[in-house]
C-alpha cells in the first residue's frame, strides 16, 4: 500500500507555527507520497453527542465536515495530527475530530478499529514553553489512541514557538523535522503495556 499522509490541521490559526513546522517536515518525503492537507476550521464538527449505546448508526454524507474527514481518515496510511499545544493537550478543534473516532467505531460497514490496525499517528506541535515535557499529555493523548487502535506512533515533533513565524528560528525543531518522517514508527502501547514488558 502506497503511503498516504493526512495532515489534520488544529490550529485556530492559519499558517501558524505549527503548521509551518508541519510543511517543513512533509517537504522532506519522498516526491510520489500523496499528501492531504484539512484544517479542521474550514470543515467545522457539530458538537460531539455521545450516541454509542442508543441510536442506529448511520455512516455520515461524503458532503459533510464528518463525512469528509472519515473518508480521510481511512484512506490515510499515516495521520499527522498537527495542532498547537493548547493548555498542555491538543487544541479543542482536534479534540473534537478525536472523539468522532468513537462514532465511527460503530459506524456500519467501516470497521475502524481494525481498518486503522497497523496505520501510524504522528503528532506535531508548537508551543510557547521551552520545557519540552510540558507537552507530555499531548504526546500521552495521541500514543494512547494509538495503542487502543493498535497503530503505530512516530512520536510528536516538538517546535518553539509563540507569535507568527517563531518556529522558524527554532533550528534545532527544524532540523529534527528534516528526519521526522523517516524514523520508524513501532507499534504504539499503553504505558502499563510498556512497562509489563520491561518486568518480564
Amino acid at each position: 500500500m502506497s503511503r498516504r499522509f493526512l495532515f489534520v490541521l488544529g490550529s485556530a490559526r492559519e499558517a501558524g507555527n505549527t503548521e509551518l513546522l508541519a510543511r517543513e517536515a512533509a517537504a522532506q518525503l519522498p516526491g510520489d507520497t500523496e499528501q492531504h492537507w484539512i484544517r479542521l476550521a474550514d470543515h467545522p464538527l457539530p458538537d460531539f453527542v455521545d450516541l454509542r449505546h442508543d441510536s442506529d448508526h448511520v455512516r455520515p454524507s461524503p458532503d459533510t465536515p464528518a463525512g469528509l474527514l472519515l473518508d480521510a481518515t481511512l484512506a490515510a496510511t499515516d495521520i499527522v495530527i498537527t495542532s498547537p499545544l493548547y493548555w498542555y493537550s491538543v487544541s479543542s478543534l482536534t479534540k473534537r475530530y478525536l472523539d468522532y473516532w468513537s462514532a465511527w467505531l460503530r459506524t456500519p460497514g467501516v470497521d475502524f478499529k481494525a481498518t486503522m490496525a497497523g496505520r501510524t499517528l504522528w503528532g506535531i506541535a508548537a508551543l510557547a514553553d521551552d520545557e519540552p515535557s510540558v507537552a507530555d499529555p499531548y504526546a500521552g493523548t495521541l500514543n494512547n489512541s494509538a495503542a487502543y487502535l493498535r497503530m503505530r506512533f512516530g512520536g510528536v515533533l516538538l517546535g518553539n514557538g509563540s507569535a507568527p513565524g517563531d518556529v522558524r528560528r527554532d533550528t534545532e525543531a527544524l532540523a529534527r523535522a528534516k528526519t521526522f518522517f523517516a524514523q520508524d514508527a513501532p507499534l504504539a502501547r499503553f504505558p502499563y503495556e510498556a512497562a509489563g514488558a520491561r518486568l518480564r
